[in-house]
């Protein structure tokens, strides 16, 4: 799990923040930047193919089983679409721009693949160990996708670091070829009309089922808007914003990404031992509004400029509270899945997290240019208040570990 943790976490920066540097440097400006760094977007609509990873099954991979074989067709698929990037570089800018798509599109697949196969291999009881193996690898192929792209990149040119991050992506692909496949039963289906209904239909009626309407609905609603603040100081303007400060990318390398990961860890084990000690819904209220209110650091910035000091101090109460946000919102998600429709249901409502996030991420480049960067950080922070206000309106219908309490319905 904590190689699986590395091959979905490589891509995920570049196609999005470290991106945002290698288009900066090829002169781009803000509000293009921060659109094409938004192909991580296509992270927030895995649902749509999904049923695929549960009911499809790919005719040359049979032997490995449907996760395994799924899961190296993305994996070589990143590793592809990153020579592509590499290939064809900014310069033609449309081409690369298809290119950028593609692999985010196969590491949402891979994504897919993984949190279905880490549901499906182990009991509930061991999905908290699961989590914290996955998320410390997560955070090594951030370490690498940022902190050592950035800092490579003031020595060699990035096309190159992207051929890097492609060989990179060996390491996963042997490790998919000798694990093993986990042991569920799949009965096919005796028409294509009960194909249908069991991959496309059933796993979106299965979950109103078993929450009733009006709480499945107030549900997705929170789910969809709790991770904004987070969300949106992920995607292309942060890279921007960084540079015109008056940082290096060294310096932004080594503070956000090297110093800053291990931060992340730090605050994912302690989320950890906060669903340990409260439950996951507990403490994923706790968490959404440390993280949100952890936005406002970057104010120091605004007013301190090329500062290091208030750089790390951002970087460290940022990345602390990103980080113990993860724990809580992973288990909670997991435990709302039925493991009948493990992937189509857990990409449905893992996409919905990041969703808004994304959106506001998209339209940050012309946010900033109209309120600066300071308004932009300041509207991150609010906009964690609709999803406090249905935080309060969901209390009591989930007990501490977040599955639905008596008085659900």
């Amino acid at each position: 799990m904590c190689l699986l943790g590395f091959s979905s976490g490589l891509p995920f920066l570049l196609v999005s923040y470290t991106l945002s540097f290698w288009l900066k440097q090829n002169g781009i400006k803000l509000e293009d930047i921060t659109m094409i760094a938004s192909a991580g977007m296509t992270y927030v609509f895995k649902f749509l193919w999904a049923p695929l990873l549960d009911h499809g099954k790919l005719p040359l991979l049979t032997r490995l089983g449907q996760r395994r074989g799924w899961l190296l067709l993305a994996q070589l698929g990143v590793a592809a679409g990153l020579l592509a990037m590499a290939a064809l570089t900014p310069r033609q800018l449309p081409l690369f721009v298809a290119a950028t798509l593609f692999v985010a599109f196969m590491g949402a697949t891979q994504d897919i693949a993984i949190d279905a196969y880490r549901i499906e291999i182990a009991p509930p009881s061991a999905q908290g160990a699961l989590v914290a193996t996955y998320s410390l690898g997560y955070r090594f192929g951030l370490l690498v996708s940022g902190a050592l792209a950035l800092i490579l990149a003031d020595h060699i040119h990035w096309a190159q670091i992207y051929v890097l991050m492609a060989i990179a992506m060996t390491l996963p692909v042997l490790v998919t070829l000798v694990m093993r496949e986990p042991e569920v039963l799949r009965l096919a289906p005796a028409s294509w009309r009960q194909a249908m209904r069991e991959s496309v239909v059933e796993p979106f009626a299965d979950f109103f089922r078993r929450y009733r309407l009006p709480i499945a609905l107030l549900t997705l609603l929170f789910i969809l808007l709790f991770k904004i603040p987070e969300q949106a100081i992920i995607g292309g303007v942060m890279g921007p914003f960084y540079r015109d400060m008056g940082f290096s990318n060294t310096e932004i390398g080594a503070v956000t990404k090297i110093y800053g990961i291990w931060i992340g860890i730090a605050g994912a084990f302690a989320g950890g031992v906060a669903v340990a000690r409260w439950g996951a819904w507990r403490s994923l209220g706790g968490c959404i509004v440390l993280g949100a209110v952890s936005n406002l650091l970057y104010l120091l910035l605004v007013s301190h400029p090329g500062h290091l000091a208030m750089l790390t101090l951002a970087i460290s109460g940022q990345n602390f509270f990103e980080g113990m946000l993860g724990p809580p919102t992973v288990a909670f998600l997991s435990l709302l899945v039925n493991r009948q429709h493990t992937a189509t249901q857990y990409a449905l409502l893992s996409s919905l997290v990041n969703l808004s996030g994304k959106v506001l991420g998209f339209f940050a480049g012309s946010i900033v240019a109209a309120s600066g960067y300071g308004g932009y950080f300041v509207i991150t922070v609010l906009s964690v208040l609709p999803a406090m206000l249905l935080f309060a309106a969901l209390w009591g219908r989930f007990d501490p570990l977040g599955a639905p309490s008596a008085n659900a319905s």
